[in-house]
């Protein structure tokens, strides 16, 4: 009997593959497992790290990407994170920032609470198909690596707002933890954008 985690994908190479020669990328990793999926990548300072605020990464990557429209931003979040804040894709579709790309790690679980099944399971809910209703420009179910290629280059072509729903395997990975204090990781990115005098500026 073949095990269906083992025919998804392998979540930290999906995002270490989308990282790589990431340039100017701005990354909000959504709470949990797609943060320490980030870090495990590489922690850079214009990584931002959801340690808490369920629901609210696609939210912060919007405002993000209104307020730094030449820059790339990548929400990296999972199925469960973004079932809790669901309607933020229908104000990015209407605002459509041309910069915004939402990368959804779907392994059907929401893991940090014991790996029940989310609403996403068994094809019950298609979040590709919600951001199509929400207007997104371009929306995609993800279930092979040769994929994953593509949509790195989609990354940086500013012709969003997309959506990619990668079906991942449902395994217990070891944690890979970004840096914890937020006063820290706020300031770390606000430098890396914004320049050495970030914390002067209003």
């Amino acid at each position: 009997m073949t095990n269906e985690s083992s025919m998804r994908l392998d979540r930290r190479e999906v995002v270490k593959t989308l990282l790589q020669k990431r340039g100017d990328l701005l990354v909000i990793a959504g709470l949990g497992a797609p943060s320490w999926d980030a870090a495990a990548a590489g922690d850079v300072p214009l990584n931002f790290p959801l340690w808490g605020g369920m629901g609210g990464a696609v939210a912060i990557g919007l405002g993000l990407a209104i307020a730094q429209p030449k820059r790339p931003v990548l929400v990296l979040t999972g199925d469960g994170e973004l079932l809790m804040g669901l309607g933020s894709l229908a104000t990015v579709g209407i605002h459509k920032p041309a910069n915004l790309s939402i990368v959804v790690l779907d392994n059907e679980r929401y893991g940090e609470t014991g790996m029940q099944n989310s609403h996403t399971a068994a094809g019950r809910v298609n979040l590709a198909a919600v951001a199509v209703a929400c207007g997104m420009e371009k929306s995609v179910l993800v279930t092979r690596n040769d994929e994953v290629g593509a949509l790195r280059e989609d990354l940086h072509r500013m012709q969003g707002p997309w959506l990619a729903q990668i079906k991942v395997a449902t395994d217990k990975l070891p944690l890979v933890l970004p840096p914890r204090d937020g006063t820290h990781l706020k300031n770390r990115f606000r430098e890396a954008l914004l320049g050495p005098d970030a914390h002067h500026q209003k």
